[in-house]
C-alpha cells in the first residue's frame, strides 16, 4: 500500500512537471483564466446601459416633451436623432443607428387630459432579442411612472391607487456579472481541467514514453489517479484565481462556505477529469484529443444553463443535461456563491456529481487498461 501510494505521488510529480516546467505552458494554465473572466465580467453582460434611440414627436406638447425628456435623463438612452418623419424610422433601424424608435401620436397630451389611453409606439430592433425585449421592459417602466407623476400633479384622484415595489434577491441591483462570474469558476475550469486531462495520455504517446510507462510495476488504477490528481489539482488553482477575481477586483460579495465551495469543486473535477480521460485513453494524438475536448465541451457548455434557463429547452434537451457535470457545478456555485446554500440543499447537485464520476472514471480506467495495455 505503502509503495502504490509512493509510486503515485511520484507519477503526480512528474505530471505537473511536465505541465509546469514549460513557461508556455504556465502562461496557458494561470493567464488565460484571469483574462477570461475579465473580458467576460465587462462585455458578456445583459445588462443595458448605453441604448441608442431615436424620437418622432408628432404632437409637440408639453406633456410629450416631458416624457421624452423623462427617458433622457433616465441614463441608459441616449437620443441619437429627432426625426421629423414616420418614413425616417426604417433606415434608423435597418442601419443599425438606433435599437429603439419612439413614436409619440398626434393626440398625444389631448388624450391624457381626457383621461383615455395616450398612445406611444415603441419600434424595436428585433435581431437581438434580449437586447430589445429588455430596452422594452425599461420603456414600459419609464412611461409607466411618468403616466402615474403626470395624474399625480395634474390632479387625476380617480386614476388607480397601485404602487408596484419590486425587489430583487440575492441580486439586489440585478447586474448580469454577479451571476456570470461564479458560474465561470466552474466553466473556465472545466475548459482547462479536461483539455489537460485529454492530452496527458497523447502527450506521453507523442513524447514516446507511453510504452516506458506501461513496462514501470504502474498498476491501472495508480496510472489513473497519477494523471487524474495533478489536473484537479490545476483546476482548484484556477478556481481560485477565479476567485479572487471576483471578490477583490468586481467586489462580488461571497455568501457561502469556503469549504463547501471547494468540496463542490472538487466532485465537478472529478467527474471533469473522468470525461476527459475518457478522451484520453481513445485519443491517438494531442490534436485528436484537443478536437474530441472541443466537441464535449460545446454541447457541455450551452446545455448547462449558463446563458439559457434549462426549463426554457425542450424536454428531451432537458433530460440530456442530467448527464452534464457543468449544470450541476454552476447551480451549486450560484447557491453557494449569492445564496450562502447548506450541504443539505446541495445534496441532489453533489449526489449527481457522485454518480457522473462513479460511471465515468470506473470507465476510464478500464478504457486505458485494455486499449493501452
Amino acid at each position: 500500500m505503502i509503495d502504490s501510494i509512493y509510486r503515485i505521488f511520484a507519477l503526480i510529480r512528474k505530471e505537473l512537471l511536465a505541465i509546469l516546467k514549460d513557461p508556455k505552458s504556465r502562461i496557458t494554465v494561470f493567464v488565460p483564466p484571469i483574462l477570461q473572466c475579465l473580458i467576460f465580467g465587462y462585455a458578456a453582460s445583459y445588462d443595458l446601459n448605453h441604448v441608442p434611440y431615436v424620437v418622432l414627436d408628432r404632437d409637440h406638447s408639453g406633456a410629450s416633451r416631458a416624457l421624452i425628456a423623462a427617458i433622457d435623463g433616465n441614463g441608459t438612452f441616449d437620443r441619437v436623432a429627432t426625426l421629423q418623419k414616420a418614413s425616417e424610422i426604417p433606415d434608423q433601424i435597418t442601419e443599425k443607428r438606433a435599437v429603439l424608435a419612439i413614436s409619440i401620436d398626434r393626440d398625444f397630451e389631448r388624450q391624457l387630459m381626457a383621461g383615455k389611453a395616450a398612445m406611444v409606439q415603441v419600434i424595436a430592433d428585433g435581431r437581438n432579442t434580449n437586447t430589445a425585449r429588455t430596452a422594452q421592459g425599461y420603456i414600459n417602466a419609464i412611461t409607466a411612472d411618468f403616466a402615474q407623476k403626470w395624474r399625480d400633479e395634474n390632479g387625476y384622484s380617480a386614476a388607480p391607487g397601485i404602487q408596484v415595489i419590486t425587489r430583487a434577491w440575492y441580486n439586489p441591483n440585478l447586474e448580469t456579472r454577479w451571476t456570470m462570474i461564479p458560474s465561470l469558476i466552474c466553466m473556465i475550469t472545466m475548459i482547462m481541467t479536461m483539455t489537460l486531462t485529454a492530452m496527458s495520455v497523447a502527450r506521453e504517446r507523442e513524447a514516446g514514453t507511453l510504452e516506458q510507462l506501461l513496462v514501470t510495476p504502474y498498476r491501472p488504477y495508480e496510472i489513473i489517479i497519477g494523471k487524474a490528481l495533478p489536473c484537479m489539482l490545476v483546476g482548484l488553482i484556477q478556481a481560485s484565481l477565479i476567485l479572487l477575481v471576483a471578490q477583490l477586483w468586481f467586489r462580488i460579495p461571497f455568501a457561502g462556505s469556503y469549504f463547501i465551495l471547494y468540496l463542490s469543486l472538487i466532485e465537478f473535477l472529478a467527474a471533469s477529469v473522468g470525461i476527459g480521460l475518457f478522451i484520453s485513453s481513445i485519443a491517438k494524438n494531442m490534436q485528436q484529443a484537443i478536437i474530441g475536448s472541443v466537441i464535449v465541451l460545446m454541447p457541455f457548455m450551452l446545455m448547462s444553463g449558463l446563458t439559457t434557463p434549462i426549463m426554457n429547452m425542450p424536454v428531451v434537451i432537458q433530460y440530456l443535461t442530467s448527464l452534464n457535470p457543468l449544470r450541476y457545478a454552476i447551480s451549486m456555485t450560484r447557491q453557494i456563491y449569492l445564496e450562502a446554500a447548506g450541504i443539505s440543499q446541495l445534496l441532489p447537485e453533489m449526489l449527481a456529481l457522485v454518480a457522473i464520476s462513479a460511471v465515468t472514471l470506473p470507465i476510464s480506467a478500464w478504457m486505458f487498461r485494455n486499449r493501452l495495455t
